[in-house]
């Protein structure tokens, strides 16, 4: 399995429809998300508990990363589903609509357990984000950007992002701050290639890690958005070799200077191919 650095892809798939389960765990995808929340009907929470449980319970095998987003703190299912996250062997926990510290202390109960993902997707939780990075179990923050558009009644359709480019970079920041590896963004409803794509280039270029999905139809456009392309790859080495000619100096490559902070980047780039 990747290191959660390393996570670009997460895909949903409902808690309540386990002929799915297996399907999500071929599709590529970097980490499958059994969702006991939005997907799932009121009706059907336990069912989807069950489900989620019986197949988090079989070896993991080779496949992606296992994780499990649970109802918010002020559901009448989180206790519920906080005590299945500490029954299983999981590889992360995604709190829906995390808002404090406090919520994520109720989730663990000062036990030893998976790494969560908290998604930031209230005024609420966007209020205290640097509080909720900075709790010693969080390993990465998750963006809920249609959740926080619904709640801040911002335009859902919204398709060049510009409403919500503030929230986004200060998401980054925190999560640099809290020495945490880049975010994840939310998802995009479309099923449009041109649009997915566009979507996931914008997350990288704002300094995103990572990218939700709701289809395995989405998972090989947001893999690639994610690694760095031929022509990035190609300007790395020679990034690397020009700064080994110069012995470590600055030095010029195509009129440009490569100093320190350049050849770091590249460096950067040549450990992200996988």
């Amino acid at each position: 399995m990747r290191p959660l650095a390393a996570w670009h892809s997460y895909l949903f798939v409902p808690g309540n429809r386990p002929e799915r389960f297996a399907k999500a765990a071929a599709s590529g995808a970097h980490a499958l998300i059994l969702d006991l929340e939005d997907a799932v009907p009121a009706a059907d929470k336990a069912l989807a508990r069950g489900a989620a449980a019986n197949w988090l319970e079989l070896p993991a095998g080779a496949g992606p990363a296992r994780l499990l987003r649970v109802n918010a703190a002020d559901s009448p299912d989180f206790a519920a589903d906080a005590q299945l996250c500490r029954e299983l062997s999981l590889d992360g926990v995604v709190l829906s609509k995390a808002e404090s510290v406090e919520q994520l202390d109720a989730l663990t109960a000062g036990r030893a357990g998976p790494p969560l993902l908290p998604l930031i997707e209230t005024a609420r939780g966007f209020d205290q984000v640097a509080a909720i990075a900075a709790h010693p179990r969080v390993a990465r923050l998750v963006f809920g950007a249609l959740d926080f558009q619904l709640d801040l009644d911002l335009d859902i359709d919204d398709d060049d992002g510009e409403a919500l480019l503030y929230f986004r970079s200060r998401l980054v920041l925190n999560s640099r701050l809290a020495e945490l590896p880049p975010p994840v963004d939310g998802v995009t409803t479309a099923l449009d290639e041109a649009q997915l794509h566009r979507d996931a280039q914008r997350a990288r270029r704002l300094g995103f890690g990572g990218k939700l999905c709701i289809h395995p139809g989405q998972i090989a456009a947001v893999n690639t958005a994610f690694r760095p392309s031929e022509p990035q790859l190609a300007w790395a080495l020679r990034v690397r070799e020009a700064a080994a000619r110069a012995g470590g100096g600055a030095t010029l490559l195509d009129g440009r200077m490569i100093d320190r902070p350049v050849l770091l980047r590249a460096e950067r780039i040549l450990a992200e191919e996988f």
